[in-house]
């Protein structure tokens, strides 16, 4: 009997604590042998010439998420429930292999007027469908007494260990009041709380303004939420997270004056994390300005998320600040919209008239890694260790995923990306196998490629062939880890929400 299931040999493995050559023995799942030379192995991958990295995880992933009204993700029928992407977690399965990610973290959304619980068991089912690995965050957009009082502690008893709130967006955005109640059971239950920081006020105050004039077109999404509406509402995101004595991640930070208000609470010794994501390094607010025939010269939309993509000189801004470690996570906030598909896309239903009606959110799961790697190793901004702390390392640690996930160590799940670094690829759409009908990053081209990927120790992808079997993907439950406790610092020494009991 041979004393491996899995041999991977000849690689240099970068394993989130060092790059090293060396043998990766996997039995079970898991690693279970690292060393210059492993004999032996009921089957092997050669990865000769190639880096072995930790499988990615990307722990900002929009993927099946049901919303009310409109039209089904597959056949366009009206129904009461509805898939607001098209990716199924099928697809976006087949989608993260192909781009070296094995784990993710998605959401579980919260209808206003309702519990959380209908939506957990639903969405439960939609994801144990998938073959990459996952677990989730719980969306509260509506912060009655019964849902944090009686419905947080039943997720929380079931692994979910992140609440996420909305500071802008019509029918998800909490009043400051409402954010201070989920920071508060957040901090009795140890979940963390991430936060889209954007001002919900201003936005619509300037949207309407723009409107107002005319100024229609998708170019003006990145106008009516400039950097000042983030930098603001991410100044007091913090503040009041401060005030609780309660840990969060800033999610998609796209410009540097966020990510310095980030800065200057982590030198008072806040616990606070900024993340950010491939567009705010590879694409600009000019895209939304494109006007060619292609899709009926909507073509700007295809590039509209929120917070807009900014201008070149604000991506070396946000280069800089990942370089510092202010921005500790890159993720893809992979959250597709098709251009061409009816009531369901970014047409809207072909009645999007301006800006506002559009759906924000571009498809980016299977291109994040090729991305950072391509801008940032090839490139030189960062190093290879960089590279897997922002991509794998660092979001599994957060999450409280480690060591589980996140690093080549004996004991971890046996989750690898054999990586070509030389190898050129043009992005097409085809290449991210996903479900959606563009991706923002077409005709981009990248040095750097994953040529395999290894879930715990099955080889789910080879040469851009995804194989694995609907159902596979496991859930990845979290209990409380100390990575984000609280501090214990409140002012005055007064502590307005003291854990029950205390």
């Amino acid at each position: 009997m041979a004393d491996y299931d899995l041999v991977v040999r000849g690689g240099t493995v970068a394993s989130g604590l060092g790059t090293m050559r060396c043998d990766i023995g996997i039995n079970g799942g898991r690693i279970v042998a690292l060393a210059e030379s492993i004999k032996g192995g009921a089957a092997t991958l050669d990865a000769g010439g190639l880096l072995v990295l930790p499988g990615g995880v990307d722990t900002h992933c929009h993927i099946e998420e049901p919303s009310r009204g409109g039209y089904t993700s597959a056949g366009g029928a009206p129904v009461t429930e509805v898939t607001v992407q098209e990716e199924s977690f099928g697809s976006a399965s087949v989608s993260a292999f192909a781009g070296g990610t094995t784990s993710v973290v998605c959401f579980i959304p919260q209808w206003k007027g309702e519990g959380i619980l209908p939506r957990l068991a639903d969405y439960e089912a939609r994801a144990a469908k998938g073959m990459v690995d996952y677990s989730f965050h719980q969306v509260i957009s509506d912060a009655t007494e019964d849902v944090l009082e009686r419905e947080v502690p039943q997720i929380v008893a079931k692994g979910i260990r992140s609440l996420k709130v909305f500071l802008t967006y019509e029918p998800l955005h909490l009043s400051d009041e409402q954010y201070l109640k989920v920071l508060v059971t957040a901090r009795r239950h140890a979940c963390l709380v991430t936060v889209h920081c954007e001002n919900y006020a201003a936005i619509n105050w300037r949207t309407e303004a723009l409107l107002k004039a005319g100024l229609t077109a998708p170019k003006y999404h990145a106008w009516s939420r400039p950097p000042v509406v983030e930098r603001e509402a991410t100044h007091r995101a913090i503040a009041l997270a401060e005030l609780v004595d309660q840990p969060i991640q800033v999610f998609h930070v796209s410009c540097a004056e966020a990510a310095e208000e980030i800065a200057r609470a982590q030198y008072r010794g806040v616990k606070v994390w900024g993340e950010t994501c491939p567009q705010y390094l590879a694409l600009t607010a000019a895209d939304m300005d494109r006007t060619s025939d292609k899709n009926g010269g909507f073509e700007g939309a295809a590039y509209m998320c929120s917070p807009s993509p900014r201008t070149v000189e604000e991506q070396g801004r946000v280069w800089e600040m990942i370089r510092r470690g202010t921005l500790d996570v890159v993720s893809s906030d992979h959250c597709g919209f098709s251009m061409g598909r009816p009531g369901m896309g970014k047409q809207s239903g072909g009645t999007a008239v301006s800006f506002r009606d559009i759906p924000n959110g571009i498809p980016g799961l299977a291109a994040r890694l090729p991305i950072l790697f391509s801008e940032g190793v090839s490139k030189g901004r960062i190093s290879l260790d960089h590279f897997v702390r922002l991509t794998a390392t660092n979001p599994a640690r957060l999450m409280g995923l480690a060591p589980r996930k996140g690093a080549i160590a004996i004991g971890a799940d046996a989750d690898l990306a054999l990586w070509n670094p030389r190898k050129k690829v043009t992005i097409t759409n085809a290449l991210m196998q996903h479900a959606i009908d563009y991706t923002p990053y077409e005709g981009l081209e990248v040095t750097g490629w994953p040529v395999a990927t290894v879930r715990r120790g099955a080889v789910v992808m080879r040469d851009g062939v995804v194989q694995a079997e609907p159902g596979t993907g496991r859930f990845l439950a979290r209990g409380p880890y100390d990575f984000i406790a609280p501090r214990g610092v409140v002012a005055n020494g007064f502590d307005a929400a003291p854990p029950p009991g205390s």
